[in-house]
């Protein structure tokens, strides 16, 4: 099955089991039914969100766990809300499950704020060690562990690659969560590289639908600007109305992963996020077998993908490099 095209209802159909199942019918469970945790501050029928937790089920189905047999498995979904996010993860925290599964950055902070001994394993966190989130990335020595977004470096590289794309950009409008450290993090780096590029850099706040439309208006009174998506809870959320923006004032955009040009969005450089959540299972299998958190290494991304959307470059009026096509790890036409 391929996780990026997964449908609705084969993702109902992965959730299953123990949502569906009455009060009386759990409780004939057998006594070693373990509990799993999951805090994601995305929206549940968010399509991306929908197929990353598809790949982490079917990670554990490989390891032998099955939602409503030998593991319950209890969601929380924060649709992008701060505060009922820190909610989500106390009630989380309150169940005492034996492994939870946190979303980012703006879901992992929030879980491990409500908790310093349910084990935790995180995915798509940019920078758990700045964030506070562990000690270190060999030895997490805490609670926590799990997978990178990726290293900070690469938020250079998206300017970069705006660049290349669209060599007449000269400002470029960045949008990023400012509440948390990785949003700030993404922007210095992105700040730092501005120079050698050419491009005059600004931050547009990811914090509500109204706010970006009208940060983005303002920006794209002025010419060759473009913008770079950072990589968000709130991104994800706001994804399609970034596109639509990117799209109504004809700003060549880059995004960090690659739903967004499947969606429509210009180019993305980024890891596989849906390959985290898969690897996210391996980490909670070891953990329910007795292995600790502070013992497993936090894994950074082994590969980074380029994605191209020719359809929306056409409709930017812009010509993407050979060079350029002949790296990308899809081209969509």
């Amino acid at each position: 099955m391929r996780f990026n095209q997964l449908g609705r209802r084969e993702f109902i159909t992965l959730l299953g089991g123990a949502a569906m199942l009455p009060l009386g019918a759990r409780a004939q469970q057998p006594e070693r039914v373990r509990r799993i945790g999951v805090l994601t501050p995305g929206a549940a029928d968010e399509p991306e969100n929908m197929t990353r937790i598809a790949a982490f089920l079917l990670g554990l189905r490989e390891l032998g766990w099955t939602d409503g047999s030998n593991v319950q498995i209890v969601y929380r979904w924060s649709g992008g809300n701060a505060a009922d996010t820190r909610k989500y993860a106390s009630e989380l925290a309150a169940l005492a499950p034996d492994v939870i599964l946190a979303t980012g950055s703006a879901g992992a902070g929030p879980m491990l704020q409500a908790t310093r001994t349910v084990p935790i394993v995180f995915a798509i966190v940019p920078d758990p060690v700045g964030s506070g989130f562990v000690k270190g990335l060999s030895r997490p020595g805490g609670n926590a562990t799990g997978f990178m977004m990726f290293e900070y470096s690469l938020c250079g590289k998206w300017l970069e690659l705006l660049k290349q794309i669209a060599p007449r950009v000269m400002r470029a409008a960045v949008l990023r969560d400012p509440a948390v450290e990785a949003g700030i993090g993404q922007f210095a780096v992105i700040q730092s590289v501005a120079p050698s590029v050419g491009v005059e850099v600004s931050p547009v706040n990811l914090s509500n639908a109204a706010e970006i439309e009208s940060e983005v208006a303002a920006f794209a009174g002025s010419a060759n600007g473009g913008l770079i998506s950072t990589a968000s809870a709130l991104s994800l959320v706001h994804r399609d109305l970034i596109i639509k923006l990117a799209a109504q004032y004809k700003l060549p955009a880059v995004y960090q992963e690659r739903s967004y040009v499947a969606a429509g969005g210009l180019a993305s450089y980024g890891s596989n996020f849906i390959d985290q959540f898969r690897r996210a299972a391996v980490y909670v299998d070891r953990i329910l077998k007795g292995e600790k958190p502070s013992d497993l290494p936090v894994q950074a991304p082994t590969k980074y993908e380029l994605a191209i959307n020719l359809k929306t470059a056409k409709a930017l009026g812009l010509d993407i490099p050979h060079t350029l096509l002949a790296r990308a790890d899809e081209v969509i036409e």
